[in-house]
């Protein structure tokens, strides 16, 4: 079978996960989501990548791993998320690279470095949407919510996994309005246009219209700094979300996470129940959310401690750095990833990103020590 009918063999069925989730309502388990049906799949990935990704099959070689030693997910080799720094990890030749992300840490680092072609682009929108809509989408909502976007357009950060996520979501079919409010500067930092997004705050509150926020840390402290200074609270109706990402790289004074949310609470009218927190990275294909949104619809009690989880077509572990075993109940580890949705890339990459482990689910912890700063890094609680 060629390169091209191989992985589009292997995405069509990844397609019937990402489909089935999506149509189950919150804390109803996929179809197909167990672990016979993820490990198959995995397996065959992780064939496909070792005959096709050249630097990632030596780095399997040079540990014993091959599709013939490998007999679970939890075996398949884990990329060192740095190795994007310097390997071109991907299954595609050079001349099909048509989009790469890159990673955002600050401007003395290299970043790294994830590949795309449009039928890997088409998989990584499809499985960003279902999960997204899952954690930020209310819904039986009376009036649709205007999205309000904290970081520049697609156009001025084209290599932004994360402005990329975010034109994607904009692109969906509910939303009554939407608007990139961020700009790039010479330098390349990200700004927000603080005036435009308090004129439209202002106008949502006094129109009753609830409103999505999305952006990093770093955008949201300059905002509620804004909106301090001027003595300004346009407090926004219920219904309204903000989805924080994390991450300073110096850009902003550095807040712990739940200071910053009693800010957004204090200035912009969210309760803590309606503040998501996500973990990404641009090279990974999926992402993680806390599950505190979730809890809020089915009327529970919000959660004291924010517990992350990956969609069905995703598996997270927590390894210990002197053991290389997974950690167990309670303990902390770094945090491992296998991603389906990473087709033609690598699908098991070990993070630099601390963890505790709780069942499935994952408390962030920051990072380890002396691993460089990103841009979507995490906050000490």
């Amino acid at each position: 079978m060629k390169f091209h009918d191989q992985f589009e063999d292997f995405e069509r069925r990844l397609r019937e996960l990402l489909a089935v989730s999506a149509e189950n309502p919150p804390g109803v388990a996929a179809a197909g989501s167990g672990a016979a049906p993820f490990n198959a799949l995995a397996l065959e990935l992780f064939a496909l990548q070792f005959e096709h990704n050249g630097p990632y099959r030596r780095f399997c070689a040079a540990r014993g791993a091959s599709p013939q030693t490998v007999f679970d997910w939890s075996q398949i080799p884990a990329v060192p998320a740095s190795a994007f720094k310097e390997l071109e990890l991907s299954c595609l030749a050079p001349e099909d690279r048509t989009t790469v992300f890159h990673s955002s840490g600050t401007t003395e680092q290299r970043p790294s470095r994830h590949f795309h072609n449009a039928a890997s682009l088409a998989t990584y929108e499809a499985s960003l949407w279902p999960w997204f809509a899952r954690h930020l989408c209310a819904r039986d909502q009376e009036l649709a919510p205007s999205l309000l976007l904290l970081t520049p357009p697609p156009d001025a950060a084209p290599c932004s996994s994360l402005v990329h996520m975010f034109e994607h979501i904009r692109q969906q079919p509910v939303w009554a309005e939407s608007a990139f409010l961020g700009r790039v500067t010479p330098d390349g930092a990200w700004m927000l246009g603080l005036d435009a997004a308090t004129d439209r705050l202002k106008r949502l509150a006094a129109a009753g219209r609830p409103a999505v926020l999305l952006g990093t840390a770093f955008s949201f402290v300059h905002l509620l700094d804004f909106l301090g200074e001027h003595e300004l609270r346009p407090e926004l109706p219920p219904g309204s979300r903000v989805m924080e990402t994390g991450g300073y790289k110096g850009r902003s004074r550095s807040l712990p996470r739940s200071e910053l949310h009693n800010l957004i609470t204090a200035r912009l009218g969210i309760p803590p129940a309606q503040i998501v927190c996500e973990y990404g990275m641009s090279e990974l294909s999926s992402q993680a959310y806390d599950g505190v949104a979730c809890a809020a619809r089915g009327n529970h009690a919000s959660p004291v401690t924010r517990r992350f989880n990956f969609p069905p077509w995703a598996r997270a572990q927590l390894i210990s750095p002197e053991t290389g075993e997974e950690v167990p109940e309670g303990g902390t580890g770094l945090l491992r990833v296998f991603d389906l949705a990473n087709v033609y890339s690598v699908m098991a990459i070990q993070t630099e990103d601390l963890g505790l482990r709780r069942g499935t689910d994952f408390e962030l912890a920051g990072r380890a020590a002396l691993a460089e700063v990103r841009g979507c890094s995490l906050m000490a609680e």
